[in-house]
């Protein structure tokens, strides 16, 4: 039996296993292909000790490369994880008492969704993502929502120049191009329905016509909030435009009497734009956020258990009764029209492995979907109109009755 070397070295495979009729390996292959690809290597070749086929070597590295990808795949998670923590603790230094908030943003941001923030005027969700633009670099762009809002002033928008000619230039949407990574439309609902459409157009395509070509989004992540104080001259989103955000979260003022006192005594809070400039930019390139999620989606596992507690969970919200599932002084028969699609089936997944993975697992356990499953669930489900107005209350009591009847593994 040949003797194996102090550090696995593919030279030593090649002039001893292989008769050196490959080429020599690359700097890459010999530096990822010491240590843990040892053993892996070791294996292949019992199974072909004089390689009679000259079996190809890139036959033999399968094994090694599979091996590797994963390792590289561990080591890179690692330090997004890193990244992701620093990226909250400075989001809360911007955005004190908004801890789960902030949690659940960043979990929309590793799964590539986009996010409806719903909160009373004032309470910091114009901070929030100003604070998250910086911290993900890229282009921010925001717009108010208005009656006279028309879809084109999300594209373009014309004027009378300084020669007294008129002028197109690009709109919000637009400007930036390629580098718009977070669009904020603030007061969504007193935009006109064919704004909406627009704008849910280019959340499912990250792309819009316009000037006769298509113009593409790849890094694109839209938040939108409502106004539910003010209801005249409102156009409320239905359900089915809704189920296009992965999740709806709420920006609630502090109760904690000391952050009370902070938010209003301390000047810090006063300058937003000083605010935002605390904050380390760049921390998760905006780049290379659609990679790094495909890598966390194949890398977070889910077992056959698991799955089964997710589907009965989907299966809850379509036939509650089938669960015991009762809310006080409400008809269940007539509460729900249609429970949550499959496309918000996907999106509790979606999120709950990246929770999963912020909470430093490489597998989802019951904890992880329940921790999001209202901000995922809750707005996908359509009720009959007779229970509409109670929506908030009624959305919030089913979602903690389906995870109270539905047993956890």
């Amino acid at each position: 039996m040949l003797e194996e070397p102090p550090n696995f070295d593919l030279q030593w495979v090649y002039s001893r296993r292989l008769a050196g009729r490959v080429t020599a390996p690359s700097a890459t292959q010999e530096l990822f292909c010491r240590g843990d690809g040892r053993a892996f290597m070791n294996e292949r070749l019992k199974l072909y000790p004089n390689n009679p086929n000259r079996q190809p070597f890139a036959e033999l590295m399968l094994p090694i490369t599979l091996k590797l990808n994963t390792i590289m795949t561990d080591r890179n998670l690692a330090d997004w994880h890193n990244r992701a923590a620093l990226f909250e603790q400075e989001i809360n230094t911007a955005v004190i008492g908004l801890e789960r908030p902030v949690r659940l943003v960043t979990t929309a941001i590793f799964a590539r969704g986009h996010a409806m923030l719903e909160g009373d005027v004032g309470v910091g969700k114009t901070t929030l993502l100003r604070a998250v633009a910086r911290g993900i670099g890229g282009a921010y762009e925001r717009i108010e929502g208005t009656i006279d809002l028309m879809p084109n002033d999300l594209v373009y928008h014309t004027y009378i120049n300084e020669a007294g000619k008129p002028q197109v230039d690009p709109g919000p949407i637009l400007k930036h191009g390629e580098e718009l990574s977070t669009f904020f439309f603030n007061e969504v609902n007193r935009a006109r329905p064919q704004v909406h459409s627009l704008l849910l157009r280019v959340m499912a395509e990250k792309s819009v016509t316009a000037f006769n070509r298509e113009h593409y989004f790849p890094h694109l992540q839209v938040f939108a909030d409502r106004n539910r104080v003010e209801k005249d001259e409102t156009f409320e989103i239905p359900s089915a435009a809704r189920d296009r955000f992965m999740m709806e979260l709420k920006i609630e003022t502090p109760e904690d009497p000391a952050l009370q006192r902070e938010l209003m005594f301390n000047p810090r809070f006063y300058d937003v734009d000083a605010l935002i400039e605390t904050i380390q930019p760049g921390i998760l390139p905006y780049r290379e956020l659609n990679e790094i999620s495909r890598q966390i989606q194949h890398h977070i596992q889910a077992s056959e258990t698991l799955q089964n507690y997710a589907l009965q969970l989907w299966q809850a919200t379509r036939f509650p009764k089938n669960f015991s599932i009762a809310l006080d002084n409400v008809d269940m028969d007539r509460l729900i029209l249609a429970g949550a699609s499959a496309r918000g089936a996907g999106m509790l997944m979606r999120a709950a492995r990246v929770t999963a993975w912020l909470n430093g697992r490489t597998h989802v356990l019951p904890e992880d979907i329940r921790e999001i499953f209202h901000e995922t669930i809750a707005h996908r489900v359509f009720f009959n109109p007779t229970y509409e107005l109670r929506r908030t209350l009624l959305a919030e009591q089913l979602s903690q009755k389906i995870l109270q009847q539905v047993a956890a593994p």
